[in-house]
């Protein structure tokens, strides 16, 4: 039975791998497991992995700095490929209202740990410690100690300690101020989609209406000549005479009293295009004109951009209505219909609605590629191209306080994401992946992170307990959650924000993991990870700056 004792208390790759698969897979099986409706879900993998190490099922401390920052890099990188896209235009519609919140979170955890610090002598290397597990935040712990070793010459154990002691609770902490802001000001999930649905109806950038033409300035002019009058961006996809034939508009279409016109534009600037042309026709929608259509081989369909060689390309460079005769009127990516114009940049995974002659429609199939075969294909060169610029970036010192403050191998890979997400097009680089393999990449990256950091605070954490250490997971828990609960009420009853937004504000600005995936399992929507996303650059960068320079404050 020695080869059995080995495998689960001993050494080696097989010990390790063993260990991290049964942590993550008892932890999966209980977070299944709801008392009163409420699971902390994948987070059991923490208290799963501080367990085993408890009863000596350890892992080189190596193996485990690895797995914990790959595995925390795969997490944070899958959710920036996924929020890329939107990031910067969801910075723009109150981004700067979450990184102020966060910052504001941020700001008030550094002020309770100081005036904590007043009022129980408790050394401020040990409480910087503390607030890095009460804020779950691993490179400000990194931050800390070498701080504290570059400017002291020594190393000092009690900032790892408190950081052990405090972050199990610290996760705990987060997700029961979610709670506690959820059911204290009586927050429903109905309405919250509701308001989700209002706010999407809001931003959604293109509409498409029926227009009787009927003004007489305009009588015989071309669609182009009108574009330039209207100062708006429209297309005119179909043109119903007044003997009823239909037929594919241009831009050198010629438009005569009493003909109909289908046309797709941006919501907020539909009033004014009818107004310009004419009046809405009722009861005519992109089925009715289909069904009218008199010429026969005249079709619409939607198709994929699914061709390497089509990313990235504009309109203006296929040339299609030029080569087959075809009008593109809409594209939708991620779900959101966009205004097609010479100048739109397509990328895989587009979904182009063309309208023509059936052979041309067929034609333009095959140019940009329509195979959902090639769609379901991994694009890993993206992935590890992108994580190996997030780690050099990372670990590039952008300050020196004065030690040298980074972004750490979270934030670093993250920035990157995003930045490859919304202009990876550019480069070439195939940012698409179905959202099957974006999931598995995020919930293998957290369950590899929650391993680690269990299976690492273990030992030593109950001996730490005993001998006074318990009143640090008190204080980790105000630290926690006073920050937390004061911005979360401002910002649900002051600033109105979407509880699901709200979720992913507490989650980045505790720069969280467990609480985003907890936060995105109840939400079952991306709005948290938007949320999150936005503020954790910012947010990780100020846990880092504030961790040095509360150590060095303390020498």
């Amino acid at each position: 039975m020695e080869w059995l004792y080995s495998l689960f208390l001993g050494e080696g790759i097989a010990h390790s791998v063993l260990t991290f698969a049964l942590t993550i897979t008892i932890g999966i099986f209980l977070g299944r497991v709801k008392i009163g409706g409420i699971s902390f879900g994948i987070t059991w993998v923490l208290f799963v992995g501080i367990l085993l190490s408890h009863f000596g099922m350890t892992v080189d401390s190596q193996v485990l700095h690895f797995i914990q920052e790959f595995g925390l890099i795969l997490f944070v990188y899958s959710i920036g490929l996924q929020v890329g896209p939107g990031f910067f235009s969801s910075f723009k519609q109150g981004g700067l209202q979450l990184v102020g919140c966060a910052t504001a979170i941020v700001m008030l955890g550094v002020g309770v740990t100081y005036v904590i610090h007043l009022a129980t002598g408790t050394p401020i290397p040990t409480m910087v410690g503390v607030l890095s597990g009460a804020v779950t935040n691993t490179p400000g712990l990194g931050a800390a100690q070498q701080a504290y070793t570059d400017a002291s010459g020594i190393s000092d154990p009690s900032i790892a300690m408190g950081y052990a002691v405090a972050y199990p609770l610290g996760v705990v902490g987060i997700i029961v101020s979610m709670l506690l802001i959820r059911y204290g000001l009586r927050v429903k999930f109905a309405k919250e989609d509701e308001a989700l649905a209002a706010i999407s109806q809001e931003q959604k950038l293109a509409d498409k209406v029926s227009i009787e033409f009927t003004n007489e300035l305009l009588d015989g002019r071309t669609i182009e000549y009108m574009r330039d009058l209207v100062k708006r961006q429209f297309v005119v996809s179909r043109i119903m005479h007044r003997d009823g034939t239909i037929v594919m508009a241009d831009a050198d279409s010629v438009v005569h009293l009493g003909d109909r016109l289908w046309v797709i534009a941006e919501a907020d600037d539909l009033p004014a295009i009818v107004a310009f042309f004419g009046h809405e026709v009722e009861g005519m929608d992109d089925e009715a004109w289909h069904n009218n259509t008199a010429d026969s081989e005249l079709v619409s369909r939607r198709i994929l951009v699914t061709r390497p060689e089509i990313n990235g390309k504009k309109f203006s460079d296929l040339h299609l209505r030029t080569k087959y005769g075809v009008n593109i009127t809409r594209v939708n990516r991620a779900g959101v219909d966009l205004i097609p114009y010479q100048g739109l940049e397509l990328q895989i995974g587009d979904r182009v609605m063309v309208v023509g002659p059936k052979a041309a429609v067929e034609q333009t199939a095959k140019v940009l590629g329509n195979s959902l075969k090639k769609l379901n294909q991994p694009n890993l060169i993206t992935i590890f191209v992108g994580i190996a610029l997030g780690v050099v970036l990372g670990s590039m010192p952008l300050i020196n306080v004065p030690q040298p403050v980074k972004l750490g191998l979270a934030g670093g890979p993250l920035i990157v994401a995003i930045l490859i997400g919304r202009f990876g097009t550019h480069f070439h680089l195939v940012t698409y992946t179905t959202q099957s393999a974006n999931l598995m990449l995020r919930e293998m990256g957290i369950a590899l992170f929650l391993a680690a950091v269990g299976l690492g605070a273990g030992d030593g954490f109950v001996d730490a307990i005993a001998t006074g250490g318990y009143r640090w997971v008190g204080y980790g828990v105000l630290i926690t959650m006073i920050p937390i609960l004061i911005v979360g009420i401002v910002a649900r009853l002051w600033l109105k924000m979407n509880y699901y937004t709200l979720m992913g504000l507490i989650a980045g600005s505790t720069t969280d993991p467990p609480a985003l995936a907890y936060a995105n399992a109840t939400a079952g929507n991306d709005m948290p990870a938007v949320g999150y996303s936005t503020v954790y650059p910012v947010v990780m960068f100020l846990r880092v700056l504030t961790a040095q320079i509360f150590i060095l404050f303390a020498l």
